[in-house]
């Protein structure tokens, strides 16, 4: 998890939900010889970020790895897919910038998206940037692994 998103709910939670450890520090350290991001990325057959943020996005497009999200997809396989949903303000969608970066991790790292929808939002307007609903990000998900097989 982010930062961020450890704002919004809390790792205890995504434990409980998940019955899995979470991971939240990149200077986390680990009973094994590897790095838990780089173990992490090894073991993961597909990654899927959501919410996909102004932020987030921008962080990818950039190299960025200064939270354990980017850390990892940083580490992955150029063989595993990324799934991203973005989420954000409408304006926050629409500015040039966060098309640039989306295009960016799109055709450079060949990442894939789902989204955004339009409809109501945090900010408490409507508009193009609503994350995409779980059964649709399933979805996608369910189809990027097929085309992997």
């Amino acid at each position: 998890m982010t930062p961020a998103a450890c704002r919004f709910v809390g790792p205890a939670t995504f434990e409980s939900l998940s019955g899995s450890p979470v991971l939240t520090d990149i200077f986390a350290s680990s009973q094994d010889r590897e790095s838990p991001h780089i173990a992490l990325a090894q073991w993961c057959q597909l990654m899927i970020i959501a919410p996909a943020t102004a932020d987030l996005i921008a962080k990818l497009a950039g190299g960025r790895t200064d939270d354990v999200v980017c850390l990892t997809a940083c580490a992955l396989p150029p063989s595993t897919p990324v799934l991203l949903a973005p989420a954000m303000n409408e304006q926050m969608w629409q500015n040039p910038i966060t098309q640039r970066n989306t295009r960016t991790v799109i055709e450079t790292l060949d990442y894939h998206t789902v989204g955004p929808d339009e409809g109501w939002q945090a900010c408490r307007t409507t508009g193009e940037g609503r994350m995409s609903e779980p059964d649709q990000i399933f979805e996608s998900a369910t189809q990027l692994l097929e085309t992997q097989l």
